[in-house]
């Protein structure tokens, strides 16, 4: 049995010969040497210096979520280390590379002055530099209102948007204002024409409301079912009071369709029903196509809700998802993996065998790979069969992937999924990207969802301390006497955003909507309609950071 001396002598063995490797471009054998040598439990007087020069191995490889992982360790379990300040600098490097600007840029102002002012503003400006998310950018501004840098930065990328919206124009000029930036460089910003704004065509716009109130079967079994209509209409009541405040008065009316067709069909037949000036509605797929086709009859632009189908909205100008579609949560979803988690190495796309999963896979591998990225295994499975879900998730196909996909929101999968990336070594183990409800599983602990590889993509994700979800909290819980769903939420959105295209451009928006820059929302993200899409192009990414939501784009 060896003395506790001869233990320590081989720790130090091991962290020379770590170091060695790493001095020597050996990285993945200098993450193995170290690795051990961090943790606590084992008591190495030098687990600080093991789990930097980890951290550092592991950027060399471009291994980011390992590298922050240790980093994370570093400055939690040893908080008095000397080289923090280094540890600090490469943890942004780290952010920034994952897309991750918020705690990038939180982490770096952290360090002092001496000696990092130079270098720091070195990297900021280099990563932002690189940034095309225009909702990244304004919530960079949001949070940044101070910082010349930024402020001259994102001046510099809106000058790509050609012509300037005038929205665009204004808050250039404010910047070259505010940060006595050069005003000859944004000459010819100012100068070309701005993108005519069209002008409201009434004082107040009617909209019909379809949706399924049942308001014939008042039992608590159809109360309990309904409720997340109840909060939707009152979402949307809220913000007509909202627009009537703001000048832009809405007329709401709710029509109830039941939860057949046949009582749809019904509706649709009432002669007001032709005059009014937007649609909001089904809830329902079964009536979906039968009020996209009356909106196309019609011309009147309906909103679909809820549905993430984008197959409903094909080659229909009059009809929209307020919602991504799932072929677009897929699509931004790899954009944001090639970004952050490279494509040197294949991935592992596994999905329920659904029509909106499906559509989620096909869209994700034809992005990742137009990104030069390459697909090693895609499984698709059916949640509620064991054998059929641990089947498609193999240990030896997750230990050599980037990242594994997991496509499904059925509660069965999460611990599945954790279970089999435990069994892949922990320096080798890939980078998690699954749906942001995987965060509301109570069959899922903390320590799993806040792992620092795991990722979520979130269409519904809001600040819950962003002062419009605050202020919007508190007037719904002196309306209603409860706080507002997440039904209440969209409601109240949808019928803000919408309601202001009316007034701005008519309730013929279509045009003026497809070349609308990105417009931050009141509770959400932002809402995106470019080049003629017609489900909204905003899908946040976001991961948790000390069990935080933390917004990545």
């Amino acid at each position: 049995m060896l003395s506790l001396g001869a233990a320590a002598q081989g720790q130090l063995a091991r962290y020379r010969t770590g170091k060695a490797q790493l001095d020597q471009g050996h990285y993945a054998a200098a993450m193995q040497e170290l690795e051990p040598l961090t943790q606590p439990i084992n008591h190495f007087a030098q687990a600080p210096d093991a789990a930097y020069l980890y951290a550092v191995a592991a950027a060399r490889l471009g291994q980011w979520p390992e590298a922050e992982q240790m980093l994370n360790l570093l400055r939690n379990q040893y908080p008095a280390y000397p080289g923090l300040s280094e540890a600090l600098y490469l943890q942004g490097q780290v952010s920034f590379e994952q897309g991750d600007y918020d705690t990038a840029l939180r982490t770096l102002g952290q360090l002092p002055a001496e000696p990092y002012a130079a270098p720091r503003e070195a990297m900021q400006a280099t990563y932002l530099a690189k940034l095309k998310d225009r909702t990244t950018w304004q919530r960079l501004l949001k949070r940044y209102p101070q910082s010349k840098l930024i402020g001259r930065l994102y001046a510099d990328y809106l000058l790509t948007a050609t012509p300037l919206p005038e929205a665009d124009r204004q808050q250039l000029d404010a910047l070259v204002t505010q940060f006595k930036l050069d005003r000859n460089r944004y000459t010819a910003a100012f100068m070309a024409p701005a993108v005519p704004k069209a002008l409201p065509r009434k004082g107040t716009y009617s909209i019909g409301v379809l949706l399924p109130f049942e308001l014939q079967d008042n039992s608590w079994q159809t109360q309990r079912k309904n409720q997340f209509v109840t909060d939707f209409y009152a979402g949307l009541r809220m913000a007509q009071d909202s627009l009537q405040r703001a000048g832009h008065p809405v007329q709401l009316f709710a029509y109830d369709t039941g939860a057949d067709t046949l009582t749809l069909k019904s509706v649709l037949a009432i002669p007001e029903l032709a005059g009014m000036d937007m649609l909001i509605g089904p809830v329902y797929k079964s009536g979906a196509k039968l009020l996209a086709r009356y909106a196309r009859d019609h011309q009147i632009i309906c909103i679909n809700p809820l549905s993430q189908d984008g197959s409903l909205v094909q080659d229909n100008p009059y009809h929209y998802l307020y919602a991504p579609s799932s072929a677009t949560q897929g699509r931004v979803a790899a954009q944001f993996a090639a970004t952050s988690f490279g494509t040197g190495r294949p991935a592992v796309l596994l999905h329920e065998d659904s029509k909106d999963e499906n559509d989620f896979a096909a869209a994700y591998q034809a992005t990742y790979e137009a990104a030069g990225g390459h697909i090693t295994a895609t499984h698709t499975f059916r949640p509620d069969d064991p054998t059929s879900l641990t089947a498609a998730l193999v240990p030896a196909e997750l230990a050599g992937a980037s990242h594994v996909v997991v496509a499904s929101d059925n509660r069965k999968v999460g611990p599945v999924a954790f279970s089999a990336l435990g069994q892949v070594p922990s320096a080798g183990r890939p980078a998690l990207l699954v749906p942001g409800t995987w965060l509301d599983n109570p069959s899922l602990g903390v320590g799993q969802l806040g792992s620092a590889g795991v990722y979520y993509y979130q269409p519904r994700y809001f600040d819950r301390q962003g002062l419009g979800y605050r202020r919007f909290r508190q007037l719904y819980l002196t309306q209603q006497k409860v706080p507002p769903s997440v039904f209440a939420n969209q409601g109240f959105e949808l019928l803000l955003f919408f309601g202001n295209a009316l007034q701005e451009y008519g309730p013929a928006f279509q045009a003026a909507l497809a070349t609308e820059p990105s417009q931050p929302g009141a509770i959400f993200e932002g809402h995106t309609y470019p080049n003629g899409a017609h489900d909204n192009q905003t899908v946040p990414l976001i991961k948790l950071s000390n069990l935080e939501p933390q917004l990545l784009r």
